[in-house]
């Protein structure tokens, strides 16, 4: 096994050193040694696997975790890489094929901050300079929600935070009940159709239960919120006006015999 260090590892693969860094942070690959806190050596290799992840980023505008375990499973379960070829498929056509430049988008009024934090969660990660498919259709929604007078103090990017937490659990179990559904039960040539259809499908059931739930959840929230606090448990007496008027005159004096 060829060891390197990262420079030499992001000249073969043809990427800056901050995208092996982002693909790190990422898991998408390990250093094979360290030698120290800030000294690592790579398997020369990883340079194939850093292209195949470009590739599928620039040709499928397949989202890092889906193309992390995309690249895990190719050796071992082909069957899964022709799922994931038909998932992005049907996300390549639902994405568009507008494009921006960086320099377009903060022409355009796009905050400086808002690309920085996209990029570092992997929400829109631009293709060298140029932002397109759902990376640019996130950033123009979040841009027609402030052309709606939905201000940042209101509703603040790093909300998304919230979002994918929430997010990130919903697509764990889509994914693994549809692993172990169609991709365990699909006849064979059946997998790629099965597969385009159940994610039209899925983003369809999501739009749906989500429109199902919320109003009963904001009614929910609204009870909640509306609720008087418990008060305590013992009242005290109410006081009377002959009380009043025994402590304005003191003390009672005792009788005189």
């Amino acid at each position: 096994m060829e060891l390197v260090k990262i420079g030499e590892l992001a000249k073969r693969a043809g990427v800056p050193i901050a995208t092996l860094k982002h693909y790190l942070r990422e898991g998408l690959i390990q250093p094979a040694r360290k030698s120290g806190r800030t000294m690592a050596w790579y398997d020369a290799s990883l340079a194939s696997r850093v292209k195949a992840i470009k590739q599928l980023q620039a040709e499928r505008f397949l989202p890092l975790d889906l193309i992390k375990q995309t690249v895990d499973s190719v050796a071992s379960a082909p069957d899964e890489l022709e799922a994931t070829e038909a998932i992005a498929r049907v996300l390549e056509a639902n994405g568009g094929t507008r494009s921006r430049t960086r320099a377009e988008l903060l022409e355009r009024g796009v905050p400086l901050g808002q690309l920085e934090f996209l990029q570092r969660v992997g929400l829109a990660v631009p293709d060298g300079d140029v932002y397109r498919g759902d990376d640019l259709a996130l950033l123009s929604t979040l841009g027609a929600a402030r052309n709606a007078g939905i201000t940042a103090e209101m509703l603040p990017f790093s909300i998304l935070n919230d979002y994918l937490s929430a997010l990130r659990a919903l697509v764990e179990v889509e994914l693994s009940l549809f692993r172990a559904g169609v991709i365990a039960k699909a006849k064979p040539g059946e997998l790629g159709a099965l597969t385009e259809a159940a994610t039209r499908l899925s983003e369809r059931l999501v739009v749906l239960l989500r429109r199902k739930l919320l109003l009963p959840t904001l009614n929910r929230l609204s009870r909640e919120n509306d609720a008087p606090s418990p008060g305590p448990t013992r009242r005290m007496r109410k006081q009377q006006p002959s009380d009043r008027r025994r402590r304005a005159a003191g003390p009672r004096r005792g009788r005189t015999t």
